[in-house]
């Protein structure tokens, strides 16, 4: 008897973190997987993936870039993508102005750039068989101006936006776009923005699985939105009700170097 064929979920930023947990999610789910990563241990994850029983391809690519985003869909080798989930992103902490401007362009270059150039791409071959799940990760970093973080809570709100509106292009379609916001999350993310000597850094985070499973689980759904742990749902409620300068306050507190106890 011949094995039926899985549908694909195509999982960017799946070395480690919420991405891993998004593609386990994807193949306890019955997805097969490319994913793909800016780092070597994109091999290691890919192994871990296999012993759930599905098949996976795994790409080490620049997704900052055009050029590598192409590369990643190369391995595509045809295939539709059934579930897209843009996951890859960078964070940069310290004030705009101490920060180096080579690594605050990377962090505007994958968080956006290589994003809406893959979701440009996918969404278009979804598009033209009417079909396909698109998951993106913002954040409730995108809810309030950034002090300390200007550069990726700045991404953050235009993916947050991006998603809201791309969603709405394709109400009269059967492609549903879902955008996953989390909170501070238990990921390498801090250690490689620098933020380990802010409060954020140092406080207590949510579980990577727990907010993998709560967008995944939207996506299916075909939800437009979800924030992931409720402490999360709280404060980005405040910070849509709150003045600007109130919130950038709020989060200077929170990302300023030297502002973490240890």
């Amino acid at each position: 008897m011949a094995q039926a064929i899985r549908p694909l979920a195509l999982v960017t930023g799946a070395s480690t973190g919420i991405g891993l947990e998004l593609a386990k999610q994807a193949a306890q789910h019955g997805y097969d997987l490319l994913i793909a990563a800016d780092e070597p241990a994109i091999e290691a994850a890919a192994t871990e993936l296999r012993a759930m029983g599905v098949n996976v391809d795994a790409v080490q690519a620049d997704l900052s870039t055009t050029e590598g985003v192409d590369r990643m869909l190369e391995a595509l080798r045809g295939r539709d993508v059934e579930a897209l989930l843009a996951n890859a992103g960078r964070g940069l902490g310290k004030g705009f102005l101490d920060e180096d401007f080579d690594r605050a362009r990377q962090v505007v270059d994958t968080n956006v750039t290589g994003t809406i150039y893959l979701i440009h791409r996918v969404g278009r071959a979804m598009r033209a068989r009417n079909a396909g799940k698109i998951l993106i990760t913002g954040s409730i970093a995108g809810f309030m101006p950034g002090s300390f973080q200007a550069v990726y809570n700045g991404t953050k709100s235009f993916l947050n936006s991006f998603s809201f509106a791309i969603r709405d292009e394709l109400k009269e379609t059967n492609i549903t776009v879902t955008c996953l916001m989390p909170g501070p999350t238990e990921t390498e993310f801090f250690e490689r923005a620098d933020l380990m000597d802010t409060s954020v850094g140092q406080g207590k985070k949510d579980d990577a699985g727990m907010v993998a499973r709560v967008g995944f689980e939207a996506m299916l759904k075909g939800e437009g939105d979800v924030v992931a742990g409720w402490k999360n749902k709280v404060q980005s409620a405040i910070a849509n009700v709150l003045p600007a300068g109130v919130t950038a306050a709020l989060h200077r507190g929170m990302a300023e170097p030297g502002s973490g106890k240890q």
